[in-house]
């Protein structure tokens, strides 16, 4: 009996396989409930894969339902299918078939999973948006944002808010503000002879202050695609930079135009709104209007985000860098900035940048909050 029964699931999953074209020779089997349930798994199916074919997005199906539309497609997928398989399908719908009217109808952008692929996503098609639809996308991107932000800005913190006073007792008693020494020097008046050994009546505590000298970092975004996850990490470390009493933060993005994002330095949803992705570079013409807004250069990171695929005369670009780093100021060039941290870059411009002095190559958000904090330190 089971033999059969998985005999009928797997000529199921066939039929689902081949699509509604082999319904003349292979039917759903088994109980009435299980075949409507495949066919209802198959209209869905259909609705998306037969754009393969160049079909349009409004199906009309035999025996089911009359018409299926972009918005009951999405409850469908949700309603028949586990999360996994849903994420799945509605990245097929967008990568594959470019069916756009997922990121332009605000109901159905409001019953898709708020993600990182969703925010690369609307990114990418925002130009498509309109009103309420826009709206409603800045939901999700915030939603991610600030999960994205939330599992970062501890980490950063730590490496930027304060060091060890060791001038100053604490009254935080955690072990790993222990100082050994001062604790071992006033308790050895208690050393017990008798039995050797330190009795420790008081235990004393380094405190944390924090640096308010501050520091201005200037970051410099690439907007062209390749780049799109860097875009997305680069917008929230900037964010959470501004929200530090110690540092001053400018957020400039470029392609062959440079626009000065500062005023929404810490509102990462406008900033990446703000963005146009795809388009032409040239770093130095970002890099030179960096260099504007330095006022005090021995205090100041300039933090450019590119693949130094430069569009414009590499020359320029690095004369400029030179006249920044000889000025005494701090210059990182990162050709990624993500949780994977894996670069794809102008190796030979890059080295010759290495050369003069700046640091090149690729971070995670966590490496860079603890490098400047290193530099600041």
């Amino acid at each position: 009996m089971s033999e059969n029964i998985n005999d009928l699931e797997n000529l199921n999953k066939w039929r689902l396989i081949l699509g509604k074209n082999s319904e003349n020779h292979i039917s759903f089997s088994g109980r009435y409930s299980e075949s409507v349930s495949y066919q209802d798994m198959e209209s869905t199916l259909d609705f998306l894969y037969s754009h393969e074919f160049g079909d349009e997005l409004v199906r009309t199906g035999g025996s089911g339902s009359s018409q299926l539309y972009v918005a009951d497609w999405i409850n469908e997928v949700r309603k028949i299918f586990p999360k996994k398989t849903v994420e799945v399908l509605e990245k097929q719908a967008l990568d594959n078939f470019n069916m756009t009217e997922l990121l332009t109808d605000k109901e159905v952008l409001r019953k898709m999973e708020p993600n990182t692929d969703l925010l690369k996503t609307i990114l990418q098609f925002k130009h498509l948006m309109k009103n309420d639809v826009i709206i409603e996308a800045k939901r999700i991107i915030k939603k991610v944002v600030d999960e994205i932000s939330e599992k970062l800005q501890t980490e950063v913190k730590k490496s930027l808010l304060g060091k060890l006073n060791r001038n100053m007792r604490s009254n935080v008693k955690s072990i790993r503000n222990l100082d050994v020494k001062r604790t071992i020097q006033r308790n050895l008046k208690n050393y017990d002879v008798e039995n050797k050994r330190l009795v420790l009546k008081d235990l004393y505590f380094n405190s944390r202050t924090k640096r308010f000298n501050k520091w201005n970092i200037i970051i410099a975004v690439d907007e062209s695609g390749s780049m799109l996850d860097s875009v997305i990490y680069s917008a929230v470390m900037a964010g959470i930079f501004a929200k530090l009493p110690m540092i001053e933060t400018k957020l400039v993005i470029f392609d062959t135009q440079v626009v000065d994002l500062s005023s929404y330095v810490d509102d990462p949803v406008e900033v990446l709104m703000g963005m146009q992705l795809g388009g032409g570079t040239d770093i130095g013409k970002a890099v030179g209007y960096c260099e504007t807004l330095c006022s005090n250069p021995h205090e100041t990171i300039f933090v450019t985000v590119t693949d130094l695929y430069e569009g414009g005369n590499p020359n320029t670009l690095l004369k400029t860098c030179a006249d920044i780093i000889g000025s005494g100021s701090k210059m990182i060039f990162l050709t990624a900035l993500d949780k994977n941290a894996n670069p794809a870059f102008d190796r030979n411009l890059g080295q010759k940048l290495a050369n003069m002095g700046a640091f090149v190559g690729a971070m995670t958000p966590e490496e860079l909050g603890d490098y400047i904090g290193k530099m600041i330190g």
